[in-house]
């Protein structure tokens, strides 16, 4: 499967994998983050719960009022491994919670201060720690969907394919599978990633037939690596024997497509929600 990375320069790889270069404003999209999630936190408080002994090793459980078990979708954030947190990340819960199931947004340490490799050991940790706290919380440990977005679709790719916890479904938007064109880029700064290390913490090198449904999704306003990360994933899950679904998302970018992950008028929202509700 051919790369476009591996012929690209230094400034044109730069360019690529900053996916701000192809929006109006970042700082709007955060916002919108940190607006909608407050708002969210207020009307529906969540449960805030430590799943390891590290800094950053915290999530906030949001709970449905009918009693379980209930179904669970656990969000993991973006941010290139080195910005935001659970906080931003707590909107998804409305329609999760409207329809009688429970959502987690989880936390983690965040670059420079963790590396990648221990960043993905500590999102594993929580997705077991929830699995295996399931029933203490009305939820029912079958049932549980990941989803993550940009590192956060890196993360829960790399949960999926350890294999730690039976994953019902595992919904990725807009992520980085292969991470070796971060390594002479900016975005590596803080991260310290040689290319041998970028390999191995790579989704791609990890293939392999799971038994989660999977889809992966992207924006129709990406950077082209961005689009080419999310189709060369599919195909490669796809081609390894898993149940895949494919979607460009219209109109979204690489920020905005988090809001699909629960709107049933978008593919990706009505198969996410649609699971949720089915026994």
């Amino acid at each position: 499967m051919s790369r476009s990375w591996q012929s690209l320069d230094a400034a044109d790889l730069e360019r690529e994998y900053t996916p701000s270069s192809v929006i109006d404003s970042l700082a709007a999209e955060l916002e919108a983050y940190a607006t909608a999630s407050a708002r969210t936190r207020s009307a529906h408080p969540p449960v805030e719960l430590r799943y390891g002994p590290g800094p950053g090793e915290l999530l906030d459980l949001f709970l449905p009022e009918t009693p379980g078990p209930a179904p669970l979708l656990i969000f993991v954030h973006g941010g290139y491994w080195q910005e935001l947190g659970k906080e931003d990340a707590g909107f998804p819960a409305d329609a999760v919670l409207a329809r009688g199931a429970a959502y987690a947004s989880v936390g983690y340490p965040l670059a420079p201060a963790a590396s990648v490799a221990q960043i993905t050991d500590a999102v594993c940790r929580a997705v077991s720690w929830l699995h295996g706290h399931a029933p203490a919380y009305g939820i029912d440990p079958e049932r549980i969907q990941l989803a993550g977005s940009s590192a956060g679709a890196h993360l829960a790719a790399c949960v999926l394919l350890h294999g730690r916890v039976p994953l019902r479904a595992v919904t990725l938007l807009s992520g980085v599978y292969d991470l070796r064109p971060l390594v002479t880029t900016t975005v590596n700064d803080p991260l310290g990633l040689t290319e041998r290390e970028a390999w191995r913490l790579s989704p791609m090198n990890r293939v392999r037939c799971t038994a989660a449904r999977v889809a992966v999704a992207w924006g129709e306003i990406e950077t082209s690596e961005f689009v080419a990360q999310s189709r060369d994933f599919a195909a490669a899950m796809a081609a390894a024997g898993n149940r895949v679904e494919a979607y460009e998302l219209a109109g979204l970018n690489h920020f905005d497509n988090v809001f699909a992950l629960t709107d049933p008028a978008t593919p990706v929202g009505a198969s996410t929600l649609s699971l949720l509700e089915t026994p």
